[in-house]
């Protein structure tokens, strides 16, 4: 196919998938759908949690952005609005606005009722979605902290990825000695307290920060609403801990599914390097890690490590 046809192709896909959604968008102004038991991915930054993601979304029982969410949700709650205080948000920040334009957004671009979800932030946001969606279902994915903390420290190396929206921070960051100048990842209450830290520092405060966070809101959560898995279990059983997640979630894991598990390692989404356990152990970032272990244990031990 010649150069003009392929621009001609992609012109009308464009605009049809345009027309798709402005077609859905009135439908859903007509009817009012709800939303379904959605599902929302949670844990720390770096944790593998787009690994579970991208493996959900080919569910063809879900509908998916294919991409993360940053954006959607601080438009509603601004962080400006907050004080830049945190991206936090409580039950008492969900309103039935709130919920008509979560069920309108998916809907209009995927088509479903029932939808997949994950952002950096919605760790720090579960009682907000619980009383969104009382029937969300929620999957927690938990990493051990050397690893964690070592793929938080590369993440810090690239602001172009996680840092865009942390441009209008009215702080000055000065994180490893002036080395880092924007924040990455996610504001949890406190961040101020590290915007002069070491980047190891850092990187533990965010660790503790959302992982503490979630095993708190995991008490309001009904026990057949939660799941979780631990990273490790997914590289040394991919196939298995994703049907455990699926049936868990009341999604049907056919062959299709299966297949894609069965591989889902040899092609990693968004991983700087190959999936290995232990990485940080003989990796650039060792000695740094040593020194924040401490700091990072008792949460560690609560999600269930040992250090």
């Amino acid at each position: 196919m010649s150069e003009f046809w392929i621009k001609v192709d992609k012109t009308l896909r464009y605009h049809g998938r345009q027309v798709l959604r402005s077609a859905r968008d009135a439908w859903w102004g007509i009817r009012h759908l709800p939303v379904e038991r959605p599902i929302f991915v949670i844990g720390c930054s770096r944790a593998g949690t787009t690994l579970v993601y991208k493996t959900f979304s080919e569910s063809k029982n879900l509908g998916t952005l294919q991409r993360e969410t940053h954006d959607f949700w601080t438009d509603m709650h601004p962080l400006a609005s907050k004080h830049w205080d945190t991206h936090a948000l409580s039950a008492q920040d969900a309103t039935q606005n709130d919920r008509d334009t979560v069920a309108r957004y998916f809907y209009t671009h995927t088509g479903k009722t029932r939808f997949i979800d994950k952002n950096n932030q919605n760790g720090l946001c579960v009682s907000y979605l619980y009383s969104l969606f009382p029937d969300a279902h929620f999957v927690y994915v938990k990493r051990n902290p050397g690893d964690n903390i070592n793929s938080l420290i590369e993440g810090w190396n690239k602001p172009r990825e996680f840092a865009t929206w942390s441009n209008l921070l009215p702080e000055q960051i000065t994180v490893e000695n002036g080395r880092h100048t924007q924040w990455c990842f996610f504001l949890a209450n406190g961040w101020r307290d590290y915007i002069n830290a070491s980047v190891e520092e850092v990187c533990a405060f965010q660790y503790n920060a959302i992982n503490q966070a979630i095993l708190d809101a995991q008490r309001i959560i009904p026990t057949a609403q939660w799941s979780e898995i631990f990273y490790e279990d997914i590289v040394r059983h991919p196939t298995e801990s994703f049907r455990k997640l699926f049936e868990a979630s009341g999604l049907p894991f056919d062959a299709q599914l299966q297949a894609h598990c069965e591989n889902v390692l040899d092609t990693p989404y968004n991983a700087f390097s190959e999936i290995r356990l232990d990485k940080w152990k003989d990796g650039r970032n060792h000695e740094k890690i040593e020194r924040v272990l401490a700091k990072v244990e008792a949460t560690a031990c609560a999600m269930g490590y040992k250090l």
